[in-house]
């Protein structure tokens, strides 16, 4: 595919998520979100100012640095348009932390629901795990190399006397260990059948710690997750004395010395005191469905907390210091992406107080008819590449005319104009539907060339889009 002129700066480094942030100006960040998104200019260039900004914060004096807030954006557009799927890439291309959660699923303070503290106490969580991840990544390779020395104590028990306790040293090279060892040449041998795969076969009685006791969700008023967690880490501690035998394969059994040895050579301090300056730096919240918190009901009834959740969120979004179980988490420079369709309310009917926190408002346009024959065909993650990719595991090719994509993309607008507008997500069911007697026949398919132009489209479809109240319930 063709890319644009704003994506060139970008294109050159595999994959374009990897790209260093600080070398990626607002045109680039645009450019690479174009691989994913289908138009809608104008929220691109509001999220790349956004980013790179914290870039530019970065470079400034910690005096000033503190000083400097983020600009909270507001999206307003119909569903189906990209406004998660930009957020979401823009995530990836800063490899910060990003939480997606539904504005509607909160409730006030005192009333059953989820506190909206748990939106901070969710992104350090992933935020912990992203950093655990990548620092067990960076230690890998050592990881490897010592739970195959203990592997092959395992297998080779004469080779080497047990340390005191049960604890290994790493008090040397392998070669250094192999020499002390009366039967170096045994266990060399071993090592070549290890790692050419030659033992994937056998089994090995290996022992191993005991999980935890599973602490399940107490109740979901506000503030009892945080006691869920101490608990959880209590009982958990409880059990790690405890262990037990196991026979397993001798991958399996690679693969959890492996992990066990990561998660020593790690250090969990310095993993969380990076995780939190992750969150507090670069965090990113997704704020889906804003507009079903908005309004100020004067009656009594189901959505008498919509105020009060905009009010709790307050307090998040100006900047607070929120209680985790790894620590203070500051919400002060955490970006909040807000975004809701507006079609029964307005911006302006969420309190003063929240709408001065999110200064910037940009409006996603509805996706017309060349908007998805371009989201069908030009993105990395195309559907019908999808397709394409999915019925050649079973030796059928799948070949789009280009009239039967404009027929798909057709359909999807006139189903969307005669139901309710779903944007692009009207495309996963039309193309649902409409390979659904290839993909069940796959396997017994005599000509495993299947053409999709505009007469099977119509062929497929045309009693259904044609029968308005069966689409409502099909398409």
């Amino acid at each position: 595919m063709k890319q644009s002129p704003a994506s060139k700066p970008a294109a050159s480094t595999e994959p374009a998520d990897m790209v260093s942030i600080d070398r990626l100006s607002p045109r680039d960040i645009v450019g690479v979100l174009d691989r994913y998104v289908i138009g809608q200019r104008d929220a691109k260039r509001m999220v790349a100012i956004a980013l790179r900004n914290r870039w530019r914060r970065q470079q400034l004096s910690p005096e000033l640095r503190e000083e400097i807030f983020p600009k909270n954006i507001i999206m307003i557009g119909p569903t189906g348009v990209g406004k998660t799927e930009i957020s979401r890439r823009l995530a990836k291309l800063a490899d910060a932390p990003f939480l997606k959660v539904e504005a509607s699923k909160f409730t006030e303070v005192g009333y059953v629901g989820r506190d909206v503290e748990s939106i901070i106490r969710d992104l350090t969580e992933q935020s912990v795990n992203m950093v655990k991840s990548a620092s067990m990544k960076r230690v890998e390779r050592k990881a490897e190399e010592r739970a195959e020395e203990r592997l092959l104590d395992v297998l080779l028990p004469s080779s080497r006397p047990p340390r005191p306790g049960g604890r290994e040293e790493d008090d040397g090279s392998a070669a250094t260990r192999d020499g002390d060892s009366g039967d170096g040449d045994t266990r060399q041998k071993l090592r070549k059948q290890l790692r050419e795969g030659r033992l994937d076969a056998r089994t090995v009685d290996m022992e191993v710690k005991e999980r935890g006791l599973p602490v399940g969700i107490i109740s979901n008023v506000g503030g009892m997750e945080e006691i869920e967690h101490h608990l959880r880490d209590m009982l958990g501690g409880l059990m790690q004395g405890n262990k037990k035998h196991r026979v397993m394969k001798i991958p399996d059994a690679l693969k959890y010395l492996t992990q066990e040895e990561s998660h020593k050579l790690i250090d969990m301090d310095e993993v969380v005191r990076d995780a939190i300056e992750r969150v507090e730096q670069s965090g990113i919240v997704f704020l889906d469905e804003i507009d079903k918190i908005a309004g100020r009901e004067k009656h009594l009834g189901p959505d008498v907390s919509r105020e009060g959740v905009q009010r709790d969120l307050l307090p998040i979004v100006e900047g607070s210091a929120i209680t985790t179980k790894y620590g203070l988490v500051k919400t002060d420079h955490i970006l909040f992406i807000a975004a809701g369709a507006f079609h029964a309310v307005k911006p302006a009917d969420l309190i003063p107080e929240l709408q001065g926190r999110f200064p910037i408002r940009v409006e996603l346009e509805p996706l017309t008819k060349e908007d998805l024959v371009r989201i069908l065909t030009e993105p990395r993650n195309a559907l019908a590449k999808q397709y394409q990719a999915l019925m050649a595991t079973e030796g059928v090719t799948l070949k789009y005319t280009k009239d039967g994509i404009e027929e798909i993309a057709a359909t999807a607008v006139e189903v969307n104009d005669h139901t309710e507008n779903i944007g692009a997500r009207r495309l996963f069911t039309i193309m649902e539907r409409l390979l659904e007697d290839v993909s069940f026949e796959a396997q017994e398919l005599k000509e495993k060339t299947v053409v999709i132009d505009a007469a099977y489209v119509r062929d497929h479809l045309k009693e259904i889009v044609k029968d308005q109240d069966l689409s409502r319930y099909i398409l």
